[in-house]
C-alpha cells in the first residue's frame, strides 16, 4: 500500500569523514561492484563504443581501491541501503573522478578481450532514446543524472559529490542534466548493465590472416585477397554483418536466401494452426536476394554498427536453420525484412541509401495463437507506426482507449501494410490519449496496443480465467481511466494486458463510489508479469496506482484475487485508509500506522496523512491474503 508522504533527506557535508582501510574498501567494492560498474558505464563518454565502455568501466572500478588508509567524504553513500558506508562513498567518488578524467588517468588499453566484443543486452526504444540523450551531455551532466536516478541522491548531495569529484561548475552540470525528461527507472535497464553482457567475435579472420601474412608473406596476402572476393565473404554481400565465424552446413543453410521458407497465401485457411507459421511472404522485395542475404547475415552476426534490440527473455543468436520469410519491402524510407524461426520474429531494417544505420529487432512469439499473431510493427516514423497484419484480418481501425464513446477511424491496408497511425509508445509529454489498433477477422474483434516492441500487446478485460476481448462497450469503459498506465509496461516483453474491475467502494464522505481495477501484464517469457492495482474516484479522468508488483501471482489465473489500499483525502480534508479486495475475501485488517478491520472485502478507516499500514485479508476457508504493495 503506497502513501503520499515524502521524507526529505538530511543535509550532507563534503568534509573528510572516517578513515577507510583497504580491507573495508575491498568489502564495499565486492558488495556493490555491479552498481559501481553501472555508474562508471553511464558516466563514460559513449564515443568510445559500447564494448570499450564496458571494459573501461570494469577496469576503473577495479582500480578504485585505495593503496592505504584514506579519509572518506562525509557524503551519504546512497538513499536506499548504503547510508553510513564510508567505504562505498570513497569508492564511488574515486570512480567518478576517474570516469570524468579528474583523478587518475583513464585506463590504458588493458584489459582486453581478444577476439570478443562485449556489450550489454539491448533495451527497448526508451533506453535507446535515453542513451542518445546522455551521449549529448557533458561528463559532469551524465554524472549528475546518474547520481540522481541510480544513487537516488537529492540535488544537495549531488552537488557535494560532483564538487568532491573535481567538477568546476556544478550548477551548470545540474542544469544540463535537467534537459533529460526520461524517468530514472530506465537506468536500471539491462541496456546500462555492463555486468550482464553479450559477446560477439570481432576480428577472427583478420587475426588469422595476419598470422598467415607473417609466416608466408606476400603469397598468403594474395590468397586472402582472393578469398575476400568470393560470394558470401567480406562486407559487401553481407552488408552490416560481422565477418563470418562459423562454417558448417546448417549455419550456411540458415544464411542462404534461396532456402528461405515460404507458404502459399491461402495456407492459413486450411491449417490447424493460426499463427505466424501460416503467414505468407509479402512485400515488393521478396525476390531481392541481396537484401535477404544481408538480413540473414546480420541476424546471425550483427556488426558493431548495427543497433540490436531484443525483448526480455529472447535469445539473440541467429536461426538454427532456414527461417520463414514474412515480409520484404520498402516502408517509408527504409527497406524492411521480417523473418520467423518458429520461436522468434526478427525485423531487419536498413536505410534506402545504404546499410549504415541498420537495425535488428528480435521478439519471442512462441505459442502466439490467433490473438497474439494479428499484427507486427513494420516501422515507427515521426510518432506514427505502421503494422503488417495477419492474412485473416478483414478490417483494421484506430481508436482512443481513453474515450470509450468515440468513433473508431478506419485504416487502409495494402498487401497487409496499414496506413500510419499515431503510436502512444514513444510519445513524450503528458498522456492525453492512448491510440490502439482494433482488428476484425472471422472470429471476432480484438484490441492490441503498441508498447514499443515488435509485437503489439493484446488487451482483454474481466476476472482472471474468464476474460473477454476489450473491444466491447463495457470493457472499453473499464479500460478508459487506466489506459495511460500502459506506459509503465513498455519494453518489458508484454504479451497481453488484462483489466479486472475487482471492487467498487462507497466513499466515507458520501460523494459516490470509487472503482478498483487490477491490470496485469503477461509476458512472452512467462515470468516477470507486472501487476498494478489502481483506484479511481467518481468524476476523475485518470486512475491512480495504489500498489504494484512484479512476478507476483495476484490478479492472474493462478491467484484470481487481490487486496490493495490507498490513502485518500475527502472533500472536508479528512484522511482515510481505503482498502478493497476481491469478492471472496471474508475480512480485511489494517495494522501498523493505521489500525482497523472490517467484515467483507472493503475497509475504510480514518488515518493521518503519510501513515503507512500493512494489509491482510482472510478468505472464507481461513487462508490469508497479503495486500499488494
Amino acid at each position: 500500500m503506497q502513501s503520499q508522504d515524502v521524507v526529505p533527506p538530511s543535509p550532507a557535508s563534503s568534509a573528510a569523514g572516517p578513515v577507510v582501510g583497504v580491507e573495508q574498501a575491498e568489502a564495499a567494492l565486492v558488495e556493490h561492484y555491479p552498481r559501481l560498474v553501472r555508474l562508471a558505464y553511464l558516466v563514460l563518454p559513449s564515443g568510445r563504443g559500447r564494448s570499450r565502455r564496458v571494459l573501461t568501466a570494469h577496469s576503473l572500478v577495479q582500480r578504485a581501491l585505495p593503496r592505504g588508509r584514506t579519509p572518506a567524504p562525509l557524503i551519504p553513500a546512497q538513499q536506499a541501503g548504503r547510508d553510513g558506508d564510508p567505504g562505498y562513498a570513497l569508492l564511488r567518488l574515486q570512480v567518478l573522478r576517474t570516469a570524468l578524467g579528474r583523478g587518475a588517468r583513464l585506463p590504458s588499453p588493458l584489459p582486453q578481450a581478444w577476439g570478443l566484443k562485449l556489450f550489454p543486452r539491448s533495451g527497448g526504444a526508451d533506453e535507446l532514446a535515453l542513451d542518445q540523450r546522455l551521449s549529448a551531455l557533458s561528463g559532469p551532466a551524465r554524472a549528475a543524472h546518474a547520481l540522481r536516478g541510480l544513487e537516488r541522491l537529492p540535488d544537495g548531495d549531488v552537488r557535494e559529490v560532483l564538487a568532491a569529484a573535481g567538477v568546476a561548475d556544478v550548477d551548470a552540470a545540474l542544469e544540463e542534466a535537467d534537459r533529460i525528461p526520461d524517468p530514472y527507472r530506465l537506468l536500471d535497464s539491462p541496456e546500462f548493465d555492463p555486468c550482464v553482457l553479450q559477446a560477439r567475435p570481432t576480428d577472427l579472420l583478420r587475426r588469422r590472416r595476419r598470422v598467415k601474412a607473417a609466416l608466408v608473406g606476400g603469397a598468403a596476402l594474395a590468397v586472402c585477397g582472393t578469398l575476400l572476393g568470393l560470394p558470401g565473404d567480406g562486407w559487401g554481400p553481407d552488408g552490416a554483418a560481422a565477418p563470418p565465424y562459423a562454417r558448417n552446413p546448417a549455419a550456411q543453410a540458415a544464411l542462404d536466401p534461396g532456402k528461405l521458407s515460404r507458404v502459399p497465401s491461402t495456407a492459413w485457411r486450411t491449417s490447424a494452426r493460426t499463427d505466424f507459421s501460416v503467414w505468407p511472404a509479402r512485400g515488393d522485395r521478396t525476390g531481392d536476394e541481396a537484401l535477404l542475404r544481408r538480413a540473414l547475415a546480420v541476424w546471425a552476426r550483427p556488426g558493431r554498427n548495427v543497433r540490436v534490440s531484443a525483448t526480455p527473455g529472447t535469445p539473440s543468436g541467429g536461426p538454427a536453420g532456414p527461417p520463414r520469410l514474412l515480409y520484404a519491402g520498402t516502408v517509408d524510407t527504409a527497406r524492411v525484412v521480417v523473418l520467423y524461426d518458429g520461436l522468434r520474429l526478427a525485423r531487419y531494417a536498413e536505410p534506402e541509401d545504404g546499410t549504415r544505420g541498420a537495425v535488428l529487432d528480435l521478439a519471442r512469439v512462441d505459442g502466439a495463437g490467433r490473438a497474439g499473431s494479428g499484427a507486427v510493427v513494420l516501422s515507427r516514423v515521426d510518432g506514427n507506426v505502421r503494422y503488417l497484419l495477419a492474412p485473416w484480418v478483414r478490417e483494421a481501425d484506430e481508436r482512443d482507449l481513453r474515450e470509450p464513446g468515440s468513433e473508431a477511424t478506419a485504416l487502409t491496408f495494402t498487401d497487409g501494410v496499414t496506413s500510419p497511425l499515431a503510436s502512444p509508445a514513444l510519445r513524450p509529454g503528458p498522456c492525453a490519449s492512448w491510440n490502439v489498433l482494433r482488428l476484425t477477422d472471422g472470429t471476432g474483434t480484438r484490441l492490441v496496443t503498441d508498447l514499443g516492441e515488435l509485437v503489439p500487446a493484446h488487451l482483454t478485460a474481466g476476472r482472471p480465467g474468464a476474460t473477454r476481448e476489450a473491444s466491447g462497450a463495457g470493457a472499453l469503459r473499464t479500460w478508459a481511466p487506466y489506459a495511460c498506465s500502459l506506459s509503465a509496461m513498455r519494453s518489458a516483453g508484454v504479451r497481453s494486458v488484462n483489466a479486472w474491475a475487482f471492487a467498487e467502494q462507497p466513499l466515507p464522505d458520501g460523494s459516490g463510489e470509487a472503482a478498483w481495477v487490477c491490470t496485469r501484464a503477461e509476458t512472452w517469457r512467462g515470468g516477470g508479469a507486472r501487476v498494478l492495482a489502481q483506484f479511481h474516484t467518481p468524476g476523475g479522468r485518470f486512475g491512480a496506482v495504489a500498489a504494484k508488483a512484479e512476478s507476483a501471482p495476484a490478479c492472474g489465473e493462478r491467484e484470481p484475487r487481490v487486496l490493495a489500499g490507498v490513502l485518500w483525502k475527502s472533500g472536508s480534508g479528512t484522511w482515510y485508509l481505503l482498502a478493497a479486495g476481491s469478492r471472496d475475501l471474508a475480512s480485511v485488517r489494517a495494522t501498523g500506522g493505521v489500525e482497523g478491520s472490517a467484515r467483507g472485502p472493503l475497509l475504510a478507516v480514518r488515518a493521518e496523512n503519510g501513515a503507512r499500514a500493512g494489509l491482510r485479508g482472510t478468505l472464507g476457508n481461513g487462508r490469508s491474503v497479503d495486500g499488494l504493495r
